[in-house]
């Protein structure tokens, strides 16, 4: 691009760098204004499931043929360690009468233990006599917000009656009443919840820690606030963009997205705001003119810049393949944030640094040296001392040892990288709760008090077609199943009856969901021992295990799919770019190698410091499509400045200037994305603490050990091949001085 023509010109005119301030101004204020918030059009309950799906048949069958199936319930627990008393169970049933007559927002029905015995009620109790749990049943309709209402509602009445708020007790109290909401009810408002509350804090972290990190590198408070204004604009279009886009329909977004959004957004634009200041910064060492030196720059770093977002935006726009729901809705969310950033970076910040000039750089501003003479000069000081010419003491150690540091550093990541088969995975939603949340509290109780699996039965049901099927003795002789309910025949199919299957584990663990394919496999040879035919195509299962199972069968086709997805457009892109098939062969299987060893590094670090057991099965997806776009920036930023000097100089000469000089820059930027993805493992949500760990090391591995070592070093070894096939014009090698 030459610098005084097309954008650049425009960007870092008299007047048109104004007038591209006042477009963003306008654009940021006027849709702001006029178009609908992203907070305020989030969908938290969106499902994930397709309807091709045996768990989401299941539960269509279910609504049509058991229409009580439709119910959501919340499980109130209700515990005293020194046993409840009558006292405690009149309490109880008044409230299940009152729930019956006068029913909470959006509750459905409820059983009426008001109608029970007490002694009857006594029989529910758990052995000790601690423990009763009772379902109160909500519309499956409801989202998140309505649960909440009704929920919130139990609770007021309990207190009004009580006397005390008993779910505000302490958990684990001998003395005093305490009550929990679990179930899939009380899960799901808590999971939002955390998200919610997180979407505050994790915005102004991020904002601290980029900004405290800018201070702390470049010691400028004003060049620290101008990635700052960057992304505050981007994000003042960003978030109306997607409001509007989420109103008409057009895409759905939930908490969890926006927040990662957010930490994306600071991290990876920070970083190409970046790019061009460090640019810009070397060069008005050289040029007096600021408006040349701004000018080159932008034509010197806006390639590697627009490569770089493109990369990540099409990389992110690959999980459009995903058949899961979570990681579809993040494709354009991600995607369209990354792009308008990209925009931003290219036009509004060189506006800001035309606009600001120098002093973008105070107290310590870039000069010539005959600025420098001069502004002696004026103070009656003699003229300082010519800069000696830059020490790249890494990049001069990675042309004098190549082979050394490609086989140390092969070493490293690959041991890292050789951890990865001992990790283990859960889909365990309940395992990303913090310990003290009320729903896992209470369903520590009901697994220490009666079976795990009551939170969530297993639907079973079948057509029977008439025949005289053993199921029931059948399904009560599996080892897995802790409790059968009494079978009940289909509204519209009598033939179609279903059982309520509590198992003996926890319902949300692997081995849990494990035993699926074992259940239908079980249902299935009952009906053809009866003579049934076409028994596959007469069994459904349903319930939230059966709908983890295919949770972790969708997401495992996901990962085989998206992944190469991901892998042949960044080599595509690598291809066009630098039109090379060597370089593009050894950038992409780097990163790669540097992703494996984040996982297994990370880990460690997850297992051994922080005391994970597994992680979420979503975890390995998300940090690839993450870790190899974005680790690919920073092998794009340095290679672009080998590929251009060793147009003028021999290709050592290049590489070791080319490593230097973007040594610092990438180094600084690497710091602040893997400081911003950091930030999510201060949040109570585990499978955030998790990719946030995860991601940060990866950023770390691509900025010390991939960018600064392996890829120069391979580079160097290959000499003139690593261009094949495009053209390599040797230029006479001569002696680089060592540094």
């Amino acid at each position: 691009m030459n610098p005084k023509s097309g954008l650049a010109k425009w960007v870092t005119g008299k007047w048109s760098r104004w007038v591209t301030l006042l477009i963003w101004i306008a654009a940021a204020g006027l849709m702001s204004a006029l178009l609908p918030s992203v907070n305020n059009e989030e969908k938290n309950n969106a499902p994930n499931l397709s309807d091709s799906k045996p768990s989401v048949q299941a539960e269509a069958l279910a609504n049509r043929e058991f229409p009580g199936g439709a119910d959501i319930p919340a499980l109130l627990v209700w515990h005293r360690g020194t046993g409840l008393t009558d006292e405690d169970l009149q309490h109880i049933q008044k409230l299940s009468g009152q729930w019956t007559e006068a029913p909470v927002p959006h509750q459905t029905s409820i059983p009426p233990l008001h109608q029970v015995p007490l002694a009857a009620l006594k029989g529910q109790l758990s052995e000790d006599g601690s423990t009763l749990v009772t379902p109160v049943f909500f519309s499956k309709s409801a989202d998140t917000d309505q649960l909440k209402e009704g929920v919130d509602k139990l609770k007021e009445d309990a207190a009004a009656l009580l006397g005390a708020n008993p779910f505000e007790a302490a958990a684990g109290s001998d003395n005093e009443l305490t009550a929990r909401a679990t179930g899939p009810v009380g899960i799901q408002i808590d999971a939002t919840g955390l998200f919610k509350n997180a979407d505050f804090a994790l915005l102004m972290a991020t904002v601290v820690l980029v900004l405290a990190l800018l201070l702390l590198i470049y010691r400028s408070p004003i060049l620290a606030f101008i990635p700052l204004v960057a992304v505050g604009f981007a994000y003042g279009v960003i978030g109306p963009l997607l409001g509007w886009m989420a109103h008409e329909g057009w895409i759905t977004v939930d908490s969890q997205g926006i927040s990662i959004m957010t930490v994306l957004l600071f991290g990876a634009g920070t970083d190409y705001c970046l790019f061009l200041i460090a640019r810009f910064r070397q060069l008005l060492k050289t040029e007096g003119d600021k408006g040349k030196a701004l000018r080159a720059a932008f034509s010197g770093a806006s390639g590697a810049i627009a490569m770089s977002g493109f990369t990540v935006v099409l990389s992110l726009l690959a999980l459009l393949a995903a058949e899961y729901g979570a990681y579809h809705r993040f494709a354009a969310p991600f995607s369209i944030a990354i792009f308008v950033m990209g925009i931003a970076s290219l036009t509004l910040v060189p506006a800001l640094l035309a606009i600001i000039g120098r002093a973008s750089f105070w107290p310590f501003v870039p000069r010539t040296e005959g600025m420098q003479a001069e502004r002696a000069r004026k103070k009656g000081k003699p003229a300082p001392h010519a800069a000696a010419a830059p020490r790249y003491r890494i990049g001069s150690a990675v042309v004098k040892r190549p082979a050394l540091i490609v086989i140390a550093s092969i070493i490293v990541l690959g041991g890292f990288a050789a951890f990865t088969p001992q990790i283990k995975f859960t889909f365990d939603i309940l395992s990303s709760f913090p310990e003290d949340m009320a729903s896992r509290e209470g369903f520590k109780t009901i697994g220490e008090k009666f079976s795990e699996g009551e939170l969530a039965p297993v639907k079973v049901m079948a057509d029977t077609q008439g025949k005289a099927v053993s199921l029931e003795n059948d399904l009560r002789a599996l080892p897995y199943v802790a409790e059968l309910s009494k079978p009940t025949i289909g509204k519209e199919t009598p033939s179609i009856v279903a059982y309520d299957v509590t198992l003996s584990m926890n319902p949300y663990s692997l081995e849990a969901m494990g035993h699926i394919p074992d259940l239908r496999a079980a249902v299935e040879s009952s009906l053809q021992k009866a003579g049934a035919d076409s028994p596959e195509n007469s069994v459904w299962i349903g319930g939230q295990t059966a709908e983890q199972h295919d949770t972790k069968v969708t997401g495992d086709r996901d990962t085989r799919v998206i992944i190469p997805i991901i892998i042949g457009m960044i080599t595509l892109l690598l291809l066009v770019y630098l039109r090379s098939v060597v370089a593009t062969v050894y950038l992409v299987l780097t990163v790669i190698l540097s992703y494996f060893s984040a996982l297994g590094l990370g880990w460690l670090v997850l297992h051994f410091g922080f005391g994970v057991d597994a992680i979420s099965g979503s975890i390995p997806l998300y940090s690839f499509v993450f870790l190899v776009a974005l680790g690919e920036d920073y092998n794009i930023f340095m290679i672009s400045s080998i590929w251009q000097k060793r147009k003028t100089m021999p290709l050592k000469q290049a590489i070791r200037e080319g490593v230097g000089e973007t040594g610092s820059v990438i180094t600084s930027a690497g710091l602040i994305l893997a400081g911003t993805f950091a930030v999510l493992a201060s949040l109570p949500i585990q499978v955030l603490v998790q990719f946030g760990t995860i991601t940060a090391i990866g950023v770390l591995l691509d900025t010390f050990v991939v960018r600064p070592f392996l890829v120069p070093a391979i580079t160097t070894l290959l000499g003139r091949r690593a261009f094949w096939p495009g053209k390599y014009a040797p230029i006479e090698e001569r002696n680089v001085r060592s540094s």
